[in-house]
């Protein structure tokens, strides 16, 4: 497995976020649905109706969601291309599987993007060790998936992303912020709602699960940051610089608001939302 196998690919799956996932009405989707049962927009071919206007249609929500290529994982592979239509015992199982291999594709994500860090030698082998268990994981059977206790294994991933990130962000140096920042405290799982943070030199900060929801971070420098967990939803990050930053999905991306001046990883584009 590798990276690019890490992202949800629809016409493989059988619909299991549309499905096996609950949601409430809120700006975020547009009814109630509960859990196990198919979203009233999910098509007979296991596709979503309203794909190409879902903000359009209040499900903002679904966006937002990533996989990271669970979905086929378990459609294709797991079950062996057998669908949920045809057993409500199979339905069942395959709901509970879905979520589990959601997190180990989420944390092979992440160990991937450590590994392809230069300044990760001295951790490289531990990281390649990672990756190997979390993917052994992956492939067993559902039985043992189901009994898998994920919260240990995630600690342990954890210690080597923080590792990862303290060894990439350790290259920039004299890192001042701006002056109007300078007594404010920015660190990870900081609450930044709603912050005037535009133009901020943010520059290899530790943002870890840092809450920036409707936070101003226009032009702000947000190279070497560490993003991981960051909560960007509704944040304006327009002409904003993440060249580099770390640990930065697609899915964060979607949630915030920019422009065709953010500069963003190479692995990561523009959504469609930035540009109407």
């Amino acid at each position: 497995m590798n990276k690019k196998y890490l992202s949800a690919d629809c016409k493989n799956c059988f619909g299991l976020c549309c499905v096996a996932l609950s949601f409430a009405a809120s700006s975020d989707f547009a009814f109630d649905k509960g859990e196990g049962t198919p979203c009233r927009n999910l098509q007979a071919d296991y596709q979503c109706g309203i794909h190409k206007n879902l903000r359009l249609n209040g499900f903002r929500g679904c966006t937002v969601y990533e996989c990271f290529g669970a979905g086929q994982k378990v459609s294709q592979e797991i079950y062996k291309g057998e669908d949920w239509k045809g057993s409500s015992a199979i339905a069942k199982e395959m709901f509970a599987v879905f979520p589990i291999m959601q997190h180990l594709h989420e944390m092979l994500y992440y160990l991937y993007e450590a590994l392809s860090f230069e300044e990760v030698q001295p951790i490289y082998k531990d990281l390649e060790r990672a990756v190997e268990e979390t993917e052994q994981l992956t492939n067993l059977g559902p039985e043992s998936i189901l009994t898998l206790y994920i919260p240990s294994h995630r600690d342990n991933v954890n210690e080597l992303l923080k590792k990862t990130s303290e060894l990439v962000r350790a290259k920039v140096k004299n890192n001042k912020n701006h002056k109007s920042l300078r007594k404010k405290k920015i660190v990870r799982g900081s609450d930044l709602i709603g912050a005037n943070l535009r133009g901020a030199n943010l520059r290899g900060a530790n943002l870890r699960g840092a809450l920036l929801i409707a936070s101003d971070l226009r032009e702000a420098d947000l190279r070497e940051t560490d993003l991981i967990g960051a909560d960007l939803r509704d944040a304006d990050i327009s002409g904003s610089n993440l060249i580099g930053s770390i640990f930065l999905t697609q899915v964060q991306v979607n949630s915030a608001n920019g422009d065709i001046h953010t500069k963003l990883p190479p692995s990561l584009s523009i959504p469609k939302h930035w540009l109407a």
